[in-house]
């Protein structure tokens, strides 16, 4: 069973009938970096392009299996953690992390759909803070998602940001990307922030076009990379030029 022994990165995510985001989205980027992927099936959803029609979480066991499941099939190397839905479910994949500490996982924190229907119920974001993002090897909020994190309003610039996202370091995150998509000017900034480390910016031109599902590609890219055993800094920067270049080449055609 040669497939067995190649790196593999386990995606932890919901369905998007759509085919935009999520784990359709996921295992595109992940299988275009030259990584295989297996899968645990945290919701299935009803979408278009346009909307979230309906939710159904799988159960925690049925997660927590499926995950225990991937981990024995395959060479793990990565796990990328995207829609997760009730705080049952993300204590659920923290168990699984810690029965496996050596493989490093990237979380998108999923919390709403880009429509605006909510993926995360409100009382499981103090769950993920708490129970899950210490177990990650890097955390990749937006702007948005990164002020509902840390309970403030949405940071003004990057100064705000940064400080932002220090604050969910000091509450035991290892690694925080801020995305800069939804901020402003003719530069799209992402900013690395580790504890005793100087913070890290990866600056690309703004693209005027937008695209769903790019926050599922940078979290995958980033976790292919790991999974191919890049270091976490050049993991980012590779998966930073990857979206770009999706986005760059969708704008041309």
């Amino acid at each position: 069973m040669a497939l067995r022994r190649e790196p593999h990165v386990l995606v932890v995510g919901g369905s998007d009938s759509s085919g935009g985001a999520g784990i359709a989205r996921d295992i595109e980027t992940i299988s275009l970096i030259g990584v295989r992927t297996c899968l645990t099936v945290t919701a299935l959803t009803v979408q278009t392009h346009e909307a979230v029609m309906e939710i159904h979480p799988s159960q925690p066991n049925l997660v927590a299996d499926q995950m225990r499941a991937a981990l024995q099939a395959n060479q793990v190397a990565a796990i990328k953690i995207g829609m997760l839905t009730t705080a049952e479910v993300v204590v659920a994949v923290a168990g699984v992390l810690r029965e496996n500490p050596q493989v490093p996982a990237v979380i998108d924190p999923v919390l709403a759909s880009t429509s605006g229907r909510a993926l995360l119920e409100a009382g499981a974001i103090a769950v993920m803070k708490r129970n899950l993002m210490p177990l990650c090897r890097l955390v990749t909020p937006n702007l948005i998602e990164l002020a509902f994190l840390v309970g403030s309003e949405l940071a003004l610039d990057e100064e705000g940001a940064v400080r932002q996202g220090q604050v969910l370091l000091a509450a035991d995150a290892q690694a925080i990307l801020i995305k800069g998509g939804h901020a402003s000017g003719p530069r799209s900034t992402d900013i690395l922030l580790r504890c005793d480390h100087e913070p890290i910016r990866f600056d690309t031109p703004r693209l005027t076009m937008s695209m769903r599902g790019t926050g599922c590609m940078l979290a995958s890219a980033i976790a292919a990379h790991l999974a191919k055993a890049s270091p976490l800094e050049d993991s980012v920067r590779e998966g930073k030029l990857f979206v770009f270049e999706k986005l760059q080449k969708n704008a041309a055609e």
